[in-house]
Parts: structure tokens; sequence; C-alpha cells
């Protein structure tokens, strides 16, 4: 999979374009013929392999901030349609658990406070039907966990982001592309971001 990944995958340069990203006045396009996908990323992110998901970018300066794509296999789901997995407010509940499932700590005195911010549906140029979900996760952690009294346990904000995922169907496989963002560079950058998911796009091979 990922030698034809690599293989198939075309980055290309796009015009300028305005964004909020200091150091990137320019997107690029990443083209995967092979698998049938596309999406626009800043022209600054670097790709990083054996991150566990079909492709993975991220900021070279803020490294909680990054973006991937997976996609189901053919042999073991057959999707028709978006439609299949039910509403996009029944998809944002899904996305929510999978999200907490990866985030499960064990470390003591560990606490993911979540929350679905929006979901959503659209139509594409492309004519094709996209999901949309936003969810923001913060985690809390003791500076004690190890204390007797409850007040000697005093609970601290570890991390604070923003997770936004698109989803589509083609080829009989679900389509995901997932960005992380802490929240205050969200705020910052929300503009460009959300060209960046809007961008995404699944391809018939």
């Amino acid at each position: 999979m990922m030698m034809g990944l690599l293989m198939s995958g075309l980055i290309v340069s796009q015009a300028n374009l305005p964004t909020a990203f200091a150091s990137t006045p320019v997107f690029r396009e990443y083209i995967d013929t092979f698998d049938g996908y596309s999406f626009k990323y800043p022209q600054n992110w670097i790709q990083v392999r054996g991150a566990g998901a079909d492709i993975f970018f991220r900021d070279p300066v803020v490294l909680d901030e990054n973006l991937s794509v997976e996609f189901s296999s053919p042999s073991s789901s057959n999707y028709t349609s978006l439609e299949d997995l039910g509403s996009p407010e029944e998809v944002g509940k899904r996305v929510l658990r999978q999200y907490l499932t990866e985030f499960m700590s064990t470390r003591l005195g560990v606490k993911r406070q979540a929350n679905i911010l929006s979901t959503s549906s659209r139509v594409a140029d492309d004519g094709k039907l996209y999901y949309q979900v936003e969810v923001n996760i913060k985690s809390y952690a003791n500076n004690n966990e190890l204390a007797v009294m409850p007040q000697d346990r005093v609970a601290r904000l570890e991390w604070n982001r923003r997770y936004l995922a698109v989803l589509g169907v083609e080829n009989d496989r679900l389509y995901s592309i997932r960005l992380q963002t802490p929240e205050k560079v969200f705020l910052e950058e929300e503009k460009d971001l959300r060209r960046v998911m809007d961008s995404f796009r699944v391809e018939k091979i």
C-alpha cells in the first residue's frame, strides 16, 4: 500500500493564495491517483512516513498541528453513500467516540473533556456528498495524582485542541481527512485551515 502511495502521490504547487500562515503564502495539492483522493495543504508542512495513516503531514513548527487521510478497505466494507453511516449528527458521535478511544490514557488522574462543536453536510463542486465534523477536546491531569487528600490533587489543563474531520465515499470505501491543531492556533488560522478541509475530494479509480 505504501509503495503504491509513494509511486502514485503527486504534489503540485498552486498559485499564490491569501493565507494567515505567516510563512506559507502558497498551498500545494496532494493527489493520490492510486487510492483516489486529493487535498491542499500549506507548502511548509512536511510529510511524515510511518505515522499509521495513509498519508500524514504536519507543521514543522507547531508539532501538534497535523493532518492525515485514512480509508476503509473495500474487502472488509462496502459503502455506497455517506448516508449508509446515518446523519451528520450520528456520524459526529461516532467520530467523537473514535477520538476518545485513540486518546485513552492509562495515566492516573488524566481526564478528557470532549464536545462536538458542529456537524454538517455539503455537496462539493465535484457533485459528491461530504460530511464535516468539528470537535474540541481538552486534556486535564492532576498535578499530584498520588496525593491522599482530594484538595492536593489539582487538575490542570495539559492541552486544548480542535479536531476537524471530513468524510466522503467513493470506490466502495469510506475516506476521511482529519486535521488536528491547538485551539489557540485554530482561532488564528481558521480561514486557511477550513480551506484545507474544504479542498478534500474523493476520486473514482
